[in-house]
């Protein structure tokens, strides 16, 4: 290498070492060329809850939301996992399976009202057909299994209505898996109901997402399916000791030797430290104040006031703000850890309450996040499979799976 080159080199990494890390993930002219020539899948979106509790119209500019089709384009999205996201208080009380259908009728009315700009996607191989004109793709997951209940036909209905992945379990024990975010799990992994749901999603071609459950659940189901699974939206657990919520080495590692992919999140309770503790005890003291209000109400005593407990919780952990380095620093390693192969994006954009890391607020800043990662010396081709290639590999893997059944 010549002496001026290395001259050269050496003034533009004093220079990068002087500039904050959040500002060297602003989008650049080569990040935005990126974002608008690679596939961008984002395998978890919450747009359809959010659109049944108060209405917005996403076709349009929709300024109090983070996903939109003004800024899905600006950002170069082109598949994004619409969220039909039930609760495990939803699922307790037996509507689960409504909410989940009334969250299905939005997006399908949301597509018939824009048909230029969005088609719902039930197939990895109709995306070059569909996107055609610029339209963004919505594939549906099922976040929570609670809608089945324990009626293992409902996967096939839910399939004919276009669910490609069902995240087994929430924020609850429920009849399919033990939850990441209880202490008192209740099938110490699967159930055997659960267990035949693995096998009835691989033979409907439904992606099994092993993301909220338990140390124990993921390792059966990753270890009983017979095609790869995924993680729609989970971190890793190197970054945030404790959070059982995000993967450990060891199970980040059986997903990939198994030929799955982890998608990791945008939000800030993923992958910061502090924030994650947070949510961690806010969902072990949440289920705890269920339970002595659940005890209180049967005993004949009055109910205490959740919104007052959930406002006194929020006034004692304050908002915690995190840089966008936080989930840079969380792909780099799960890259080193895992392979390039087998890492992906799952934002939940529009799940967490805006608690999101700066420079990855909306569906509009993905050139910040190549721009980061390019920064970080990532290349072009290993960027395309993180943002979006290696998921629809895995799609069309577990897709043949089922059709060879």
């Amino acid at each position: 290498m010549s002496r001026s080159r290395l001259r050269a080199l050496a003034i533009a990494l004093s220079l990068a070492l002087a500039v904050p890390a959040a500002a060297l993930a602003q989008a650049t002219d080569a990040a935005r060329a990126l974002a608008a020539d690679a596939l961008i899948v984002d395998t978890h979106v919450d747009a359809p809850g959010v659109l049944v509790s108060s209405w917005a119209d996403l076709g349009e500019a929709a300024p109090d939301r983070e996903f939109d089709y003004p800024r899905a384009r600006e950002g170069g999205l082109d598949v994004a996992f619409m969220s039909i996201y039930t609760s495990a208080r939803q699922d307790e009380s037996g509507s689960a399976w409504q909410a989940a259908n009334a969250q299905i009728d939005a997006m399908e009315a949301l597509v018939a009202r824009h048909p230029d700009r969005f088609a719902i996607l039930i197939s990895p191989g109709d995306v070059e057909r569909l996107r055609e004109g610029g339209r963004v793709l919505l594939p549906l997951g099922m976040e929570n299994g609670g809608p089945i209940g324990d009626d293992l036909s409902q996967l096939a209905f839910f399939h004919k209505r276009g669910i490609r992945y069902i995240t087994l379990a929430h924020s609850g024990n429920n009849r399919i898996a033990d939850s990441s975010y209880t202490v008192e799990k209740r099938w110490n992994g699967l159930s055997p109901f659960g267990r035949e749901v693995i096998g009835e999603m691989n033979r409907l071609g439904i992606m099994v997402d092993v993301s909220h459950i338990s140390d124990d659940a993921v390792r059966q189901a990753v270890e009983l399916s017979s095609v790869p699974v995924i993680a729609s939206h989970s971190a890793l657990r190197h970054f945030t000791p404790g959070f059982e919520r995000n993967l450990s080495d060891e199970l980040a590692k059986l997903i990939a030797a198994r030929g799955g992919v982890v998608q990791i999140p945008f939000g800030t309770a993923f992958v910061n430290p502090q924030a994650a503790a947070n949510t961690r005890d806010w969902f072990r003291e949440s289920l705890a104040f269920d339970r002595r209000n659940a005890e209180r109400v049967a005993a004949g005593e009055p109910a205490l006031d959740r919104k007052a407990f959930a406002d006194q919780w929020a006034k004692d952990h304050p908002k915690v703000e995190a840089p966008i380095s936080d989930v840079l620093d969380q792909i780099d390693y799960a890259v080193k850890l895992i392979g390039v192969d087998h890492v992906g994006i799952g934002s939940d954009f529009d799940g967490v309450d805006g608690a999101l890391p700066e420079g990855l607020r909306t569906v509009a800043d993905f050139p910040n996040l190549i721009a980061g990662l390019q920064a970080r010396g990532h290349s072009d081709d290993a960027i395309r499979k993180i943002l979006g290639g290696n998921l629809m590999r895995v799609w069309a893997e577990i897709e043949a799976g089922a059709a060879a059944r």
